[in-house]
Parts: C-alpha cells; structure tokens; sequence
C-alpha cells in the first residue's frame, strides 16, 4: 500500500457506559474524562500515522463526537448491535471495500504512529491482526481491498481472528498492543509512554508526579 491509502475506524461507546472495568482507577467524577482522554490520545497517533489518510470514529456520544472532530477524526454514528456491527459499519459500509481499512479499539493511550505504520504495511491484500499484550484479545484488524473486515471482537478474539483466516501480525509495538481494561492495564501504559492527554489528565488530578515528555508523543493529526 502506498502511502496515505488507509482508512482507520474506531468504535467508542457512549462514555457513560465506557470502560466499567476501569472504574476505580480514578475517582467516579473524572472516569469519564479518563475514558475520553485516552480515545483522544488514541484519534493523534493514528491521524499522525503516514499511512492512514482518515480516521473515523463511530460513535452517538457527543462529547467524544466533539473531541475527535477538533482533532480531525470523522464522526459517523453507531448503527446499534454492539461492538463487532459498529466496526462493520465504520470499516465496510461507510468507507467501502475500495481501499484499506483498519479498525482499532479507542483504548490505547500508548500508541506511536511508527507502530501502527508497521502494522498496516505488515498486513499485505488480505486480512491480519494484531493481538493485545496478554495474547488473547484483538487491538487491530485490517482488510486489504476488495476484503471484508470480518471482525470478531470479544472473549478470545485474537483466536477468532486467526480461525477466520487472518493474519497474525507480530512485531515490537507495545504502544500498539497494551490496551487498557483495568487499574493494572493503566500503570502498564503509564510505564510506556502514555499521550499527553491521559497523561495530562493523571498528572491534574495528582495521580502521577509529571509527564515524561521524552516518552509522550505531541503530534497533532494533520
């Protein structure tokens, strides 16, 4: 693929029903802003990917809606029927089979464009994924042209993806493959590198002394 080709779709709930995992990581008055902090942190790194020509995010809450459109995302709503539709609709019907397309989940506060680059540039005509940092979940799914996406997130979909026929992508990405479910997930990402916007956000609040700037991106997408 050259470069610019590919469209990157991210499904987020409306936020109030967001990440219950997470709860208690932060205090119930900023859960919210916690979610939506790393979605933002999500929407920069991949609009800052050189291969990604859009990003899509597919969602009816209006608060992310407002903040990925200042961020350059389009906003499409969610077609109803959970998780897998929504990447479905973002990925096959809006944007089409005619070119490219990836769908990433909106928790990943961590991600460097150079590894979603590599990821999308591993995955070749048909379909690959890349699976989260225990092995089990899915982070990306990709489709080449002319490719249904095909997606099967939820309880062990790295092995659903791989039955259906996709490509496992393996590289060094750990932005990439360290989503965020829990307290635990959120100190591992921490430990990387988050985004300014989570980190910001944790350092506000007095969770954390600083940001280590050295390690979180400020790209803004273009």
């Amino acid at each position: 693929m050259s470069a610019s080709d590919w469209t990157v779709a991210v499904p987020v709930k409306r936020l109030s029903a967001a990440k219950s995992r997470l709860r208690g990581a932060v205090s119930d008055a900023v859960h919210e802003e916690l979610v939506l902090a790393m979605v933002r942190d999500t929407v920069t790194a991949i609009g800052s990917c050189e291969q990604v020509g859009e990003v899509m995010v597919v969602t009816d809450d209006s608060r992310v809606a407002a903040a990925v459109d200042a961020l350059g995302a389009r906003v499409v709503p969610d077609p109803g029927g959970g998780l897998n539709a929504a990447m479905r609709f973002g990925a096959d019907t809006v944007a089409g089979p005619g070119r490219p397309r990836a769908v990433l989940t909106g928790d990943l506060p961590a991600l460097r464009p150079a590894e979603l680059g590599a990821a999308l540039l591993a995955t070749g005509p048909g379909r690959g994924f890349v699976a989260d940092a225990a092995g089990t979940g899915t982070v990306l799914l990709a489709a080449g042209t002319s490719c249904a996406l095909d997606p099967h997130f939820g309880p062990g979909s790295a092995a659903a993806h791989a039955a259906s026929g996709a490509l496992a992508l393996i590289g060094d990405w750990p932005g990439l493959r360290h989503d965020v479910d829990t307290a635990a997930d959120l100190r591992a990402v921490l430990a990387i590198g988050a985004g300014e916007h989570t980190c910001g956000l944790l350092r506000d609040i007095g969770l954390i002394a600083q940001c280590d700037a050295s390690r979180v991106s400020t790209a803004r997408p273009r």
